[in-house]
């Protein structure tokens, strides 16, 4: 088996890989289109001109030296509270525990950067993440129709208190 690892996404091309990925892979198994993948372009813009390293990072997962999967811890709405964003498996990185370690080494961080408090944002197709949230303690807090990547999808939000 190839050598699985998750590392901080600070290589040249980590960021717009995030950008292609999540582009390509919802629009395959969703269905969602540009308004999604700009949402996307946005928070990784934002991260990329702004993030403080000792509060906010990003990480990617590689099996064998390619990219398959990412993750990102960012400042929430107020001091205490970090916001998961971005966790996405490519095919090529699925049913491997990637997407585990993935969430896990963001928990790690926020804990570690003196969080209090981790939210999140997610959409109710998006079954196999949802899964990792709740197994790791996250309780639904929210939920609210709408059509922004396409019609019948109801977001979903999840909070984790991690002290």
């Amino acid at each position: 088996m190839s050598e699985m690892v998750i590392r901080p996404a600070d290589q040249p091309g980590d960021l717009g890989w995030v950008v292609m990925v999540h582009g390509e892979v919802y629009a395959a198994e969703y269905g969602w289109g540009s308004s999604f993948e700009a949402l996307v372009a946005r928070i990784v813009a934002d991260y990329a001109a702004d993030h403080d390293p000792q509060r906010e990072a990003a990480w990617i997962a590689t099996v064998g030296g390619e990219r398959v999967g990412c993750i990102f811890c960012v400042r929430g709405p107020d001091e205490g509270t970090a916001k998961l964003r971005l966790l996405l498996l490519a095919p090529a990185g699925r049913g491997l525990g990637l997407g585990a370690r993935l969430v896990d080494t963001c928990l790690a961080f926020a804990r570690s950067a003196g969080y209090k408090r981790m939210v999140l944002w997610t959409n109710d197709p998006l079954v196999a993440a949802r899964h990792l949230y709740v197994d790791r303690g996250f309780k639904l807090t929210g939920e609210e129709p709408h059509e922004l990547f396409g019609t019948g999808l109801l977001s979903q939000t999840y909070e984790l208190d991690l002290v």
